[in-house]
């Protein structure tokens, strides 16, 4: 399929998965969002891992209960910030300011150190059971997780609420396959650490 093609085809999953995640009723996103955390806990991590998680927009998943017992169990954490037209890792901590961010999210402030996640907490709009992902259209994620897999091998988890599962999403040279996603049904493995 031509890059039009798969562009089409990705804007088309995104709304059906985003249409379907909409409609779920706000007590089954906190539901969902708790379960998920339950499943995360259920995963071991290198003592201490520096865990990039996210904050929630819209209709998302919540992960900041998971974020909460990551950290009770000695995790560095770390937000995202937009710097230059890209994804860097924050630290998060009690004493961390956070400020106001693009598509209404928060991340900390310039004065927070940057760091490199072992693990990463991904948001998205829809996923495939073999790891391929559709974030929201810019990039970032995908540019983000290409330049810490130069160097490194996080570990990529992808959080959602499954009615945003669809059966193949379009993958193309440049998309970041995750290892792992979680929902509040299930923890799908992916892939070995890719």
């Amino acid at each position: 399929m031509d890059g039009g093609g798969n562009r089409q085809a990705k804007a088309a999953l995104r709304e059906e998965a985003l249409r379907r995640r909409g409609g779920l009723s706000p007590e089954a996103r906190i539901e969902g969002s708790l379960a998920v955390a339950d499943r995360i806990a259920e995963l071991s991590f290198e003592p201490g891992a520096v865990v990039s998680g996210f904050w929630p927009i819209r209709d998302e998943i919540d992960p900041r209960p998971a974020m909460h017992n990551l950290r009770q169990h000695g995790h560095r954490l770390c937000l995202p910030a937009i710097v230059e037209g890209k994804l860097v890792f924050r630290r998060l901590d009690p004493e961390t300011r956070l400020v106001k961010a693009g598509f209404g999210t928060v991340e900390p402030g310039p004065e927070a150190d940057v760091l490199s996640p072992a693990v990463m907490l991904v948001p998205l709009a829809a996923f495939d059971r073999v790891g391929h992902r559709l974030g929201y259209g810019k990039g970032y994620y995908d540019q983000a997780i290409g330049a810490l897999r130069s160097t490194a091998k996080p570990l990529c988890i992808g959080v959602a609420f499954s009615v945003q599962e669809v059966p193949a999403v379009p993958f193309e040279d440049h998309d970041q396959p995750l290892s792992l996603i979680v929902t509040e049904r299930e923890i799908i493995h992916c892939r070995e650490f890719v």
